[in-house]
Parts: structure tokens; sequence; C-alpha cells
């Protein structure tokens, strides 16, 4: 069996959808488990809707994601280039779209774009209300079907403009058996006759994706279902240019479903939440659409969320780390149907990841969570005490910029709303009492902080609850945070005195 080789061909064209990045995942899934190659080939063919920075874009999601190609634009290989622009150069794909032609299994067609028009016009009926250029058509077209030899010669000679269009067959009925889905067949006679090379010279998708493979030696193509329709072009190119025992298998994946059908890239964030995998500005309009990453997701959890969403390895597992991954994924346990994307269960996963990670792999995000928030961390031994403390509190990593920023920088408001209500002397008193106390303790640690309040509570005849909410204001400013005897003693006694003694001035006015 030949080694394993497998691809994602993007085109540059703007942010990397969140399915895009799960079919890498899938690709990247199988190279590792079986030993082989995952290639990124940059699909350019449509230079109208190549968007500068695109492509640097997709491999610096590809970093974050921790998805890195064997081979690429930026990683050698022995079967560059790997732009299909530079390709294109090196006339690797004129000279088969040319063979085609010359096999009778392509032809020429110099039809204009008012030619096109009139055709579709003429054609137009109330069933068929968009006519395609297909075996009825291309007959009364001006291609090298129904003209002469002569003719055409005449043509070439002169520059005219011309496509290359594979000349789909009537009533054959071809098939091919996906990885996920089994058998598939087509009728060739409702394809139309696709476009394989277009008049600057610049292949199709369906000429390039065949070629490429080939010249790669692609073993498995793994795409979204979108492209099944184009299945039986591609099944033709690979029987038409000899090539049918070489061809990869291929897999349609499923897809991944909003609220309202397909969730699509021109969503952006609509639904209130993101589809890129990082923000994505357009170079065009100056919009910014917000990326997982940004929106304060781990790659491992964004991961695990994508790779289960139209996948499970048959037990009730959820969690998965990447070498989890690598050994249990399975394209036989991926679902036909599409996935639906719950925004809601993707924060738990990555709460959960939170929550299982280490201290040490947190502290370079929450860092530059506080510092985007103007608060500079210095001391990492605090910072990770405090991490340890919050981690479990937060969901998304700007949570930890509440959930942690008070320890670093005192509040500079209080939510003397909360605590209005039911303040009054006794309780003043309680906390004037208490930071005597503390001021006096020897062994600054939470038990003895908790103990201290809670024997002054009894002695004072009120509800230690009743006191821990003006308490927590107190250090935080708001009604959140971890358990306040924890914060006290990571602040220390100094910084704890002095914000009960502010807060009193506060409460008291």
């Amino acid at each position: 069996m030949s080694k394993v080789r497998v691809r994602f061909a993007p085109s540059p064209t703007g942010g990397l959808h969140l399915g895009g990045v799960r079919t890498v995942l899938y690709n990247y899934l199988f190279a590792k488990q079986n030993g082989g190659d995952f290639i990124v080939r940059i699909e350019d063919t449509d230079q109208t809707r190549f968007v500068d920075g695109a492509e640097q874009y997709i491999f610096n999601c590809l970093k974050w994601c921790g998805l890195e190609p064997h081979e690429s634009p930026f990683h050698k290989g022995p079967f560059g280039p790997y732009r299909q622009s530079e390709r294109k150069e090196k006339g690797i794909y004129s000279q088969y779209a040319e063979q085609l032609v010359k096999n009778g299994h392509a032809y020429y067609a110099f039809d204009s774009k008012e030619d096109l028009e009139k055709m579709r016009e003429d054609l137009k009926t109330a069933e068929n209300p968009s006519p395609q250029y297909d075996h009825i058509s291309r007959k009364k077209m001006k291609n090298s079907l129904t003209l002469t030899e002569g003719e055409v010669k005449d043509l070439l000679d002169k520059n005219t403009p011309y496509v290359i269009r594979i000349k789909m067959p009537e009533n054959e009925v071809i098939s091919f058996t996906d990885m996920i889905r089994g058998e598939i067949s087509f009728e060739t006679g409702l394809v139309d006759d696709k476009v394989l090379l277009k008049a600057d010279g610049m292949p199709t998708y369906h000429l390039a994706v065949v070629v490429d493979d080939y010249l790669m030696k692609i073993t498995h193509a793994f795409r979204g279902e979108e492209w099944l329709p184009s299945a039986p072009v591609h099944l033709l190119l690979w029987k038409y240019l000899g090539w049918q025992s070489d061809m990869p298998q291929w897999a349609h994946l499923p897809l991944i479903l909003g609220p309202n059908g397909k969730l699509s890239k021109r969503d952006g964030a609509k639904y209130g939440f993101p589809v890129f995998a990082m923000n994505w500005t357009d170079p065009k309009t100056n919009e910014l659409t917000e990326g997982f990453k940004e929106k304060g997701f781990l790659p491992e959890a964004f991961i695990n969320l994508l790779a289960v969403l139209g996948w499970n390895d048959g037990t009730e597992q959820e969690l998965y780390s990447m070498s989890e991954l690598i050994e249990k994924f399975s394209m036989d346990r991926v679902h036909v149907a599409g996935a639906k994307f719950d925004f809601e269960k993707a924060k738990w996963f990555n709460h959960e990841w939170i929550k299982r990670f280490e201290v040490s792999g947190l502290r370079f995000d929450v860092k530059n969570q506080l510092a985007q928030n103007n608060i500079i961390v210095s001391d990492d031994s605090l910072l990770d005490k405090v991490i340890e403390l919050v981690k479990d509190r937060c969901t998304l990593l700007p949570d930890f910029v509440q959930q942690s920023s008070f320890f670093f920088k005192a509040p500079e408001q209080l939510d003397v709303d909360a605590v209005k209500p039911k303040w009054n002397e006794e309780k003043k008193a309680f906390f004037i009492a208490y930071a005597e106390k503390l001021a006096a303790i020897g062994n600054w640690e939470l038990l003895s902080l908790e103990t201290a309040f809670k024997d002054l509570a009894t002695e004072k005849n009120i509800k230690p609850g009743e006191l821990q909410l003006p308490f927590r204001i107190m250090l935080v400013g708001g009604k959140f945070g971890p358990p306040v005897f924890g914060i006290a003693e990571i602040l220390g006694k100094e910084e704890t005195l002095e914000r009960i003694e502010k807060a009193l001035v506060i409460f008291g006015s």
C-alpha cells in the first residue's frame, strides 16, 4: 500500500470557517494515524476572488490550531509548487486540458458572454429557469463540436478567446464508493459541461483538483458534501486522463448547521458567536469578523469541539486530547447527516479544557488578557496562585479579567447598591473589629481568616452569610470571584486591611 497522503486545498478569499478547520482536522488525524503526510495546497485559480493577506491568515490559523502541514507553500516538499497560480505558470494544467480535447473528451468553446446570455434566455422554461451549457445546448453553441476543423483552426490562429469544457456523456451512470456514504451514483446527462480551462489559461477547480491530486500522489481526499454535485465531472476526468487506478478514496463530510440551515462564512457573528477560527478583517471593507481565538477559546478546546461535531467513537466520551483523537478517529464513524453547532456546548468544552489545564499552560494567555486591560503582571508565582484559584470559574479566557484583575489592582468602584439596603452600624462595627483581629493575625492563611470571621460573627450575633457579601465587595468591587477568604489570603494582610478601610468610608458616606 502506498503512503497515505491527504490534502487541504483552501482558496485565499477570506476568513477560515470552522467547517474548513474541521476538514483540516479530519485530514490531519487520518494522516497522523496512518503515518502519512498532510499537505496544504493553495487553490487560487479564481484570481478575481483573491484577497491579499488571506493566505498568510490561513496558515496563522492552522498554526494556532496545532495543525501544521508537512508540505505547503511554506514547507518544502517534493511535489511543489503548492500554489495553483505558480503551477499554471509552469504549464502544468493546459497540457492536460489539450490532451482531453485531442482525445475527444473536451472541446473548445468560443462563446461570448452575450452568446451565453442569449442561450440561457432562449432555452429558459418554467420547468428549467436556468438552462445549463450541457449535451443539449452545446449543439447550438459556438464550439469545436459544432464548427468545422477549419473554422476552429482559424479562430485559434486569430487568438479568439475560448474556454475548454468537458464533454459530458449523454446517458451514462457513473459511481464511486464514499468512505462515509457508501455507493453513490450519478446520471451524466444531468450534469453540465463544466469549464476546465478558462480564457486566461487558468484552470478551474475541476481540472486543477484532479491534476494536482494525481501529481501530488494524494491517496485520500476529504472535502465538504457541497462538492458532491461536482463528483461526476471529477470521476470522468480521472478516467479520461487514464489515471482511474490512482484516484484517491473520497469522503464527503457533512455540513455544519447553524440555527437556520448551513452555517456559512457570510453569517459572520450574526448568531452571536464566531464562525471563523481567528479574527478576520476584510481589506476591502475593513470589516472585522471575530474569531474563536479572540473570543477566548483555547485551541485544544476548539479542536475538541470540532472533532465531535459530526463524529464520535461510539462511547460517551466527549473530551479528547489530540493524541487521543489521533488514536481513536475513524472515517466510518463520521455521521452522514449535518451536525448542528451549539455555541453553549462549545463554551462548555472550553470551560472543561480550562479546568483540566495546568496553571503553567494558562499563564501566557491570562497574562495577555490582563495586559489588554492595562494590568501588567510581573510576579508569576502570584499569578499562578490566582489562576489556580479562579480557573474553574472561567468559561472563556476574557473571564480571567473579571475573576482575577482585582488581585493586581484595587477596584476603582464598589457595588455600593448591593450593600446599602442591609448595611447598618452593627455591621460597620463588625468590620472595624474584624480589621483589628486581622491586623493581629500572625499566620495569614485562609483557615485563620475564616475562623476569625465566623467567631466574631457568632460573638456579635450576626449571621456570617450576611457579612460575606459586604466583605467580597470590599475586596473585589462586585458580586463575583472565588471564595472570599481565598481572595484575602492571596491579597495579603496589608492590602486586605487597606481595602476594608477604604470600603468602610465609602459604605458610610
